[in-house]
């Protein structure tokens, strides 16, 4: 799980580095929005909760556990924030560099048995299963179909990691980015304001392929508004 703050220590050392001049200011992630299911129809769909877990999840070490898994027949749901996840193939902009807790693994691993990379490839990362919730039990498993919602924007991810048993609310870099929120893993995300539908029994192969979630999320999410 992602840690979302410096310490102060860290926090002088970086005022106290020298910054090129001219200083480059990065840009701010560009939205991408995918398919045609309105994010107001999804979320019309998921105002009710049912819950699936026996318990609830925190959203960060340390904050309180307030957040259920709730469950429809065709899906299953959770509001939270969003931690970046960087972890799998390094990269350019993942790397032990760029990410102080970096990880060159993932849960789930590519067709070609490489681990997958949070830069390129929009995942979701549930939480290891637990006497909170089995996502298994619930047809959620890596590469099964997630749509994630922020704000106006939908952006369909692939379940493609596993996080702490007692946390949740975690996406790629990739995904983050494709949502517009700063998906830099040393202090990005967001602390609220996303919702991540999981649909059961559905699954990409490969893994890797984000075109195919696209087209299955797009297919899943309509049949999802339409019958819930």
């Amino acid at each position: 799980m992602r840690v979302q703050s410096l310490t102060l220590a860290a926090a002088s050392v970086a005022l106290l580095a020298p910054v090129p001049f001219p200083a480059a200011c990065p840009s701010p992630p560009v939205a991408v929005r995918e398919g045609k299911v309105r994010a107001a129809d999804l979320l019309a769909k998921v105002r009710d909760c049912v819950p699936v877990s026996k318990g609830r999840y925190r959203s960060d070490d340390g904050s309180r556990a307030e957040i259920p898994v709730c469950g429809t027949r065709g899906a299953v749901f959770w509001k939270a924030d969003m931690d970046i996840d960087c972890d799998g193939r390094p990269g350019l902009l993942c790397n032990e560099r760029t990410d102080p807790l970096f990880s060159g693994t993932t849960a789930y691993q590519q067709s070609d048995g490489r681990y997958l990379s949070a830069e390129t490839l929009p995942y979701v990362v549930v939480p290891e299963p637990s006497g909170i919730w089995d996502h298994r039990v619930d047809g959620i498993r890596g590469g099964s179909v997630v749509a994630v919602i922020y704000q106006d924007r939908v952006q369909y991810a692939v379940v493609g990691d596993t996080g702490p048993h007692g946390i949740i609310g975690e996406a790629s870099y990739a995904t983050a980015k494709a949502l517009g929120i700063r998906p830099d893993p040393h202090g990005g995300g967001t602390r609220s304001g996303v919702t991540y539908i999981a649909f059961k029994d559905s699954r990409v192969s490969p893994i890797e392929d984000h075109a195919a979630a696209v087209t299955a999320g797009e297919r899943l999410a309509r049949e999802f508004v339409r019958g819930g």
